[in-house]
């Protein structure tokens, strides 16, 4: 399929999708006029990497999956590879949620310093 083709199927722009290529994620081969040409496992590997991508992995990060994906894998996540992924992912989102949640209490207090009295709810702008 060509990459106007691919690019309605997976939902990804023919931009992102030469992207990918350029980063190799993804392989085209070159018909003889010059035009990209897809497989339909290339449909599976750029879902795989825009689910990835949309929950705040890197391209990079995404490597691993697709190429568990390439070996023949039902998932992308099945691959001790991919595990490593998923276990540093996990360990960078709880220090996120750590920095905020003491970036929060740092502001809580400025407010109730700023503002004895006032009383403050979870969601109050």
């Amino acid at each position: 399929m060509r990459i106007g083709e691919l690019a309605q199927r997976s939902g990804a722009s023919p931009r992102a999708l030469r992207y990918y290529e350029q980063h190799g994620l993804i392989r085209a081969r070159r018909s003889t006029n010059g035009y990209r040409e897809y497989d339909e496992a290339d449909v599976r590997l750029v879902a795989e990497i825009r689910s990835l991508i949309a929950v705040g992995f890197t391209l990079e990060d995404a490597r691993p999956f697709v190429e568990c994906l390439r070996s023949g894998h039902e998932s992308g996540g099945s691959c001790p590879e991919s595990v490593v992924v998923y276990r540093r992912k996990l360990a960078d989102i709880d220090a996120e949620i750590r920095s905020l949640l003491a970036r929060r209490s740092e502001v809580a207090a400025q407010l109730a310093q700023a503002c004895p009295g006032c009383l403050f709810t979870r969601g109050e702008p």
